[in-house]
């Protein structure tokens, strides 16, 4: 292990003397990504001086223990070395998991898809209900939420709704939210109480910046239109709704929350940015799938992730086999428990992999 954390401290001094050469400083692309690198492996450097720390104080114990005639000074150093010991394996498991290869997308923000699925109505309302919870979670975590575009349905809540969330490490835990969401409830259009199935798709996206996608302004068709939907007297006057076609792949996105243009059009290529981003991502997280069988940030929309059950007050996550029994709780945007439970999962099988 020592051997590995020296060749990482080499590369980060290299990393540190890049990133202060000014021509490296000029080219803001490469300065971004170095010192994106930079802080990666800061977490481990710092593990590294502790662990040296610990060992430098393991050898000065033994020392005395073979050495020091006083028996009291020697009583004392073997309490030392004992508690020196249990704290050296603690510190290495700990760096074993900070020298697991991470998600580079997980520092990104993100960009949520909520749409209806199978169960007409009462779909678009579950739609609302997630969207709600998302919210929640985000409040939380101090997260900022911005609505890019929705559809509203026709019994309360949305056939669809984007929109974006900023904050720290946003990717990294809404990722596990991808997939098909199922609820099980008795509708508000029911007469005769039975519960019916119902499901949302989540579509999590890693949050693209320019630097990530280079998009030619010639491959963007750009259309105007009116907007819909809550929004006071500029609605249906003015054209403020933005909905952008990248010609090449055939990707359509709309924004029409702002009564500003500009600033539709920045959120839509905000989106439309981080599609055609994932269009790459993507290839990495189907090779992810391949050895990881927990699904867990695979983004593979079709896959039925999650059981929402109100007769029985019941959360169950399909990838993990873990049922909670506090469903109001949950949709009251407490998912840390779950999202918590789906990393201790896929920790254990990127450790595997290192392994392996």
């Amino acid at each position: 292990m020592l051997d590995k954390l020296e060749a990482i401290k080499q590369k980060f001094e290299d990393l540190q003397t890049q990133m202060s050469d000014p021509t490296v400083m000029n080219d803001m692309k490469r300065y971004i990504k170095l010192n994106k690198d930079y802080k990666e492996l800061l977490p481990i450097m710092d593990a590294f001086v502790l662990y040296k720390n610990i060992l430098s104080n393991i050898d000065n114990a033994k020392d005395i223990i073979h050495h020091e005639k006083d028996e009291e000074f020697r009583s004392m150093a073997k309490e030392e070395l004992n508690s020196l010991t249990l704290e050296k394996d603690k510190m290495e498991e700990d760096i074993r998991m900070l020298l697991v290869p991470k998600d580079p997308e997980d520092e990104k923000n993100a960009v949520i898809e909520i749409r209806a699925g199978t169960g007409g109505d009462e779909a678009s309302i579950f739609a609302g209900d997630l969207f709600r919870m998302y919210n929640k979670f985000a409040e939380t975590k101090k997260w900022k939420v911005e609505l890019v575009d929705f559809t509203e349905g026709t019994m309360g809540g949305f056939k669809e709704i984007i929109f974006n969330l900023s904050g720290e490490n946003v990717y990294g835990l809404m990722k596990y939210e991808s997939g098909v969401h199922r609820v099980q409830r008795v509708p508000q259009t029911e007469t005769q109480g039975r519960v019916h199935t119902s499901a949302a798709t989540v579509a999590v996206l890693p949050e693209a910046d320019e630097f990530d996608v280079e998009i030619k302004p010639s491959d963007i068709r750009k259309d105007t239109f009116c907007s819909s939907g809550p929004g006071g007297q500029s609605v249906n006057t003015t054209y403020s709704a933005i909905r952008l076609t990248h010609i090449p792949s055939n990707i359509v996105v709309s924004c029409q929350d702002e009564k500003s243009q500009i600033k539709n059009f920045e959120k839509a290529m905000k989106v439309l940015r981080s599609r055609l981003y994932e269009l790459e991502h993507q290839k990495y997280l189907d090779e992810i799938s391949k050895k990881r069988k927990t699904m867990v940030s695979t983004g593979d929309r079709s896959a039925k992730i999650r059981t929402y059950n109100y007769p029985q007050s019941r959360v169950t996550d399909h990838r993990i086999n873990m049922t909670l029994y506090n469903l109001p709780v949950v949709l009251d945007g407490d998912v840390q428990p779950l999202i918590d439970a789906l990393q201790l999962a896929e920790n254990a099988e990127r450790l595997k992999e290192a392994v392996v």
